[in-house]
């Protein structure tokens, strides 16, 4: 359990989340997925990365018993962490000085749009869902980020509903570069990308990779540390902590 690297190919590491069962993240592993990406990009042999997970999905967001079991505290730790986490690793992917591909499968919900936002690419098989529970959940963040792979409006309405997308749906507006009928494929079909990208020159893609963050019109990490202090405010108010709770009995009752 954990985060790996490892290099199948020349010039390409693929960083591999592994959180079973569904890879919603402690406070420890949002943190441990910043410095495994941030550590590719400052490997000079690497030129492109790819990011997935194992089990049954690629990310299910944050760790919602770690936050249950703090909330009666008046010091906020794990909300802290968490707020602080997430914002180190989907900062990480867009920082990252090489590009990122995500390879996408099963649930991809609340931080793992954070995360698949912020990515230079998209790789997903037809199993893959996509949404934001956030305000099922108590919390609001990451609008910056389905914003970046969608059309406002339907953003918008994604995130009020919390209704999910499926990978079909998410390829029918341009998000992904390939959609993957077999998940079984999937990774070989990020890798595919990843050494197409591999093969250009390493200094000038780390160039690209600059510049292009450069132009971007919204500042993400502004954006979403914007966002972070809403959920924060939520938390201070109590409502978090009802959602939270009522998400957690759901779970135990199944």
């Amino acid at each position: 359990m954990g985060v790996s690297t490892s290099r199948p190919l020349d010039g390409v590491a693929v960083v591999t989340v592994d959180y079973p069962p569904v890879n919603a993240l402690p406070v420890a592993g949002w943190y441990e997925l910043a410095d495994a990406l941030r550590a590719t990009g400052r490997d000079q042999s690497v030129r492109a990365a790819v990011l997935t997970a194992t089990g049954r999905g690629f990310n299910a967001g944050v760790d919602i018993k770690e936050l249950q079991r703090d909330q009666h505290t008046q010091h906020h730790t794990a909300l802290i962490g968490a707020n602080r986490g997430c914002y180190e690793a989907f900062a990480a992917v867009y920082e990252c000085e090489v590009p990122v591909i995500a390879a996408v499968h099963g649930y991809c919900l609340g931080g793992g749009i954070g995360l698949i936002g912020n990515a230079d690419a998209i790789v997903a098989s037809e199993d893959a869902t996509f949404g934001l529970p956030e305000l099922d959940r108590g919390a609001l963040g990451a609008a910056t980020h389905l914003s970046r792979l969608l059309p406002p409006h339907l953003m918008r309405t994604l995130y009020y509903t919390g209704q999910r997308l499926t990978a079909r749906e998410l390829d029918r507006h341009g998000a992904l570069w390939r959609l993957v009928d077999n998940p079984g494929h999937l990774l070989d079909t990020a890798l595919e990308l990843a050494s197409q990208i591999a093969a250009k020159d390493g200094c000038l893609l780390r160039l690209a990779k600059e510049a292009i963050n450069g132009i971007d019109p919204i500042d993400v990490r502004r954006s979403y540390r914007y966002e972070q202090g809403f959920t924060f405010e939520a938390s201070l108010s109590g409502v978090a902590d009802r959602h939270r709770d009522a998400f957690a009995s759901q779970g135990e009752r199944r």
